[in-house]
């Protein structure tokens, strides 16, 4: 361990608040689809700032909006027209079946504003008093107060942070009799992820996803789907939702939307953005000039540079590579899942050794639920980054007992 990175360590625990498990790692910089440390080693990045920096860091086509928007608007506020907003509007809404926007400044805050959304919309537009949304165990929606409540997991995440807000109940995932039974005349929603991130990789079925939209055509109710990790070319479509051939009420989106600078979005139908209006919901920064017209950069490049197409091929490719660790090491390696470049490597066995291990052979990567190794790289990462990584897990597998 180095003299800067402990002294790093020592400042950090004089200033701020203890609220993050950090890994060993102080970044100084980063290029592509590399972190360099204090001590200018070189790690592969297969995180991505957790699915946010899906086109790579410090690129110089965005670095290049973002100073000369800088140099024209930065902030107002949202008591003013901005030209900045409505191109962005105008790009997102193209890549799906949406028809407004809301713009804010995180997937926590997207997330609150879709649940504030489907609930004064069922109240205020359909004259319906129901409230209550269903969400699945182990989904993960957010940090706030609600969409903490929302999110389908317990433990430390939530310990200590009653009474959490009321109108949320959990169902198992992927279980369509169980959803069934939650349901009532008082949901107004049901909100999912068709690929849980945090939840460990795991996709939905199909069978489940149109349980949940023949539900909404039975009760009325809205679907709302969480597209923060997903969204954006992650999965090997522009919005997750579109392999499963869904239309959502609402969704939302954030990480990768600006490529790292902080911006999130409600996106949702005609009908259902009638649920708002001038004052009933806000933000200070949401959509500014900067983060506006950098997030429409990068929908041109994911576009122009065909990036769905590409994280569906390198899916695949990371698949079929994997397969062959589950064949070498049965009795390590459970399986791989997920769509595109979300995907989840499944050990047989707690992993937080295998993890540190990548982490001494720098390669950055997710360990989630205790066993699932979770590779969101930057969508422009190459093959070979790929296959250095998997050698790197069969040398570390061979050499690790169970």
């Amino acid at each position: 361990m180095s003299t800067h990175f402990e002294n790093i360590v020592q400042r950090e625990k004089k200033l701020l608040c203890s609220t993050y498990g950090r890994y060993p790692l102080a970044v100084s910089r980063a290029k592509g689809c590399r972190l360099y440390d204090l001590d200018g080693d070189e790690y592969v990045d297969l995180l991505s700032g957790i699915a946010v920096c899906s086109l790579g860091h410090s690129r110089e086509d965005l670095a290049e909006v973002m100073a000369g928007q800088a140099r024209k608007l930065v902030h107002v506020s949202n008591l003013f027209y901005q030209n900045e907003q409505l191109d962005l509007a105008e790009r997102l809404l193209s890549t799906c079946e949406a028809d407004r926007v809301f713009f804010c400044n995180s997937g926590a805050e997207a997330n609150e504003g879709a649940i504030k959304l489907a609930r004064r919309y069922t109240k205020r537009i359909k004259q319906k008093d129901a409230v209550e949304i269903i969400t699945l165990e182990r989904s993960f929606h957010g940090r706030t107060l609600c969409t903490l409540t929302a999110t389908g997991q317990a433990g430390l995440i939530k310990d200590g942070f009653d009474p959490l807000p009321p109108g949320f109940t959990t169902v198992p995932f992927d279980d369509a009799d169980a959803l069934r039974n939650a349901v009532s005349e008082k949901t107004c929603a049901i909100m999912i992820e068709v690929v849980q991130g945090e939840g460990g990789v795991r996709p939905l079925s199909m069978e489940y996803v149109d349980a949940v939209m023949e539900l909404r055509r039975e009760y009325g109710l809205l679907v709302i789907v969480d597209e923060i990790q997903t969204g954006l070319c992650r999965t090997g479509k522009f919005w997750a939702h579109q392999h499963y051939g869904i239309k959502p009420d609402i969704f939302t989106s954030a990480k990768a939307l600006a490529n790292g600078l902080p911006m999130g979005a409600v996106l949702v139908t005609e009908d259902v953005a009638q649920g708002f209006e001038p004052g009933s919901h806000a933000t200070t920064f949401g959509g500014g000039a900067v983060v506006s017209a950098v997030a429409s950069k990068v929908v041109d490049i994911m576009k122009e540079e065909h990036i769905a197409e590409r994280a569906e091929q390198m899916g695949m490719f990371v698949k079929t590579e994997a397969a062959r660790l589950i064949r070498k090491h049965p009795e390590k390696v459970a399986g791989v899942r997920g769509l595109g470049l979300l995907l989840g490597i499944e050990l047989t066995f707690d992993g937080k050794e295998v993890w540190k291990k990548l982490l001494e052979k720098r390669f950055v990567c997710n360990l989630t639920q205790g066993r699932i190794l979770r590779l969101v790289p930057p969508l422009v990462i190459e093959k070979q980054d790929i296959v250095d990584f998997l050698e790197c897990l069969d040398g570390i597998l061979e050499e690790t007992e169970v």
